[in-house]
């Protein structure tokens, strides 16, 4: 059994989702973070469990072909990036492989995967970004929880943001200075900003400023409006958003606009939608328009069938999809999300899709009660993955063809 500050020399084998690499002592898993499959490493074990141990890096003896300098000065203590110190094919070989192992073990299916798609754009292409803001150490600081926890790393350029983010961040935390502005304090539950939430269309450019308050008003807000707007043209919304409640929720229920409109726009696969702050929408817009790209070509529709799409939003895929068939019936249990999808149908002039509020085994009760059969089933669930229910209304309804786009393959491998 190793031993708590025992040094040792390992190879990594492997890579596990959360981007620690791992070895094998003894037979027992250590897990070592900023590893790299390939690497030979001289390692302090820090965490000893009854089945596995955690190590930290003292010295790479043989680093891995895999490995390169991370581009970031806060990649190491971040929670966003866990794979910024192997090259971006690396990233892909490992995230393949998760698939196909989940398949495997959670599924128990022997399906060999697709080969993996990578992102058109790399850098810069988050189109959303939610930094919390918090006095640490005396100062104010705004940035990326480090992993696991709730202390904030300073950060206020990330690579995978597009710059002007970084200009806004700065110009709200000028603002808190000059007018004494507190930061939340999630302990006292005391303090007033939040977070600083972030939005910009990929292709309409338009950006949305939201301060999450705990509170209902800001002080000099007229000041932060002129400031944000001397800072970038291509705002055309500030809103402070509610939120007073203890929670780790970062949006609250209720927004209030303080410049322009409560939403701002944008195109996905030549459909134009408006978002709202708590509108769902694919951070990366190049790489969804690929995703729903595949979707389509899975759906193999002919125009003439009915596509029934659960968990629908604001109706981003199956309106995507609505040329292609004969109808869209869409399903959602936010009723905000149903309202936007409704609006967003009409503002494209899509005549053959409808939405309603429900859940999947009610959706189900309704469309047989309609007579409505639908040949395809497209799947959009949260990180948590499908309900029994919903498998269970799915499988009832027996489409010809199902079609899933999943965030997590763990809970895809389990649904399917």
């Amino acid at each position: 059994m190793p031993q708590k500050n025992e040094l040792v020399t390992l190879d990594i084998i492997d890579m596990a989702h959360d981007g620690n690499g791992v070895g094998r002592l003894d037979g027992m898993a250590v897990f070592v973070p900023a590893s790299a499959v390939g690497d030979r490493l001289c390692v302090r074990i820090v965490k000893v469990n009854r089945t596995h141990c955690y190590g930290r890096i003292e010295q790479i003896l043989r680093p891995s072909p895999d490995r390169i300098e991370p581009d970031c000065p806060v990649s190491r203590r971040c929670g966003g990036c866990v794979f910024r110190h192997i090259s971006y094919e690396a990233e892909l070989r490992c995230k393949q492989a998760f698939v196909q192992q989940n398949l495997r073990r959670i599924g128990k299916l022997e399906l060999a995967a697709e080969p993996i798609e990578p992102s058109p754009v790399t850098d810069g292409y988050r189109n959303k970004a939610q930094y919390p803001v918090r006095m640490q150490k005396g100062g104010l600081c705004a940035g990326f929880f480090a992993p696991r926890t709730h202390e904030v790393i300073d950060c206020h350029t990330c690579k995978l943001q597009p710059p002007v983010f970084g200009e806004l961040l700065e110009a709200v935390l000028s603002y808190m200075h000059t007018y004494h502005v507190s930061a939340y304090d999630e302990s006292l539950g005391a303090g007033l900003i939040r977070h600083v939430y972030l939005r910009r269309g990929h292709r309409s450019g338009q950006i949305m400023v939201c301060l999450v308050v705990n509170g209902t008003h800001l002080p000099n807000e007229n000041a932060l409006v002129d400031l944000l707007l001397s800072r970038c043209g291509e705002i055309v919304s500030i809103l402070l958003n509610v939120n007073e409640r203890n929670t780790n929720v970062i949006i609250g229920e209720h927004s209030r606009v303080l410049y322009g409109k409560p939403a701002i726009s944008d195109v996905l696969c030549g459909v134009r939608f408006e978002l709202s702050a708590q509108s769902f929408y694919q951070v990366n817009s190049p790489g969804a328009e690929l995703l729903y790209g595949v979707a389509a070509e899975f759906a193999a529709l002919t125009g003439k069938e009915t596509l029934l799409d659960l968990y629908c939003g604001a109706g981003t895929i199956g309106l995507s999809l609505a040329y292609l068939c004969r109808q869209v019936i869409g399903v959602e249990v936010v009723p905000q999300a149903v309202e936007n999808a409704v609006a967003n149908a009409a503002r494209n002039g899509i005549k053959n899709a409808r939405f309603f509020c429900a859940d999947a085994g009610q959706a189900a009760a309704r469309l047989a009660r309609e007579g409505v059969r639908p040949d395809v089933i497209v799947l959009d669930p949260p990180r948590k993955g499908c309900a029994p229910e919903v498998l269970d209304a799915v499988a009832a309804m027996a489409p010809r063809r199902v079609v899933m786009v999943s965030c997590d393959s763990a809970t895809m491998a389990r649904d399917c």
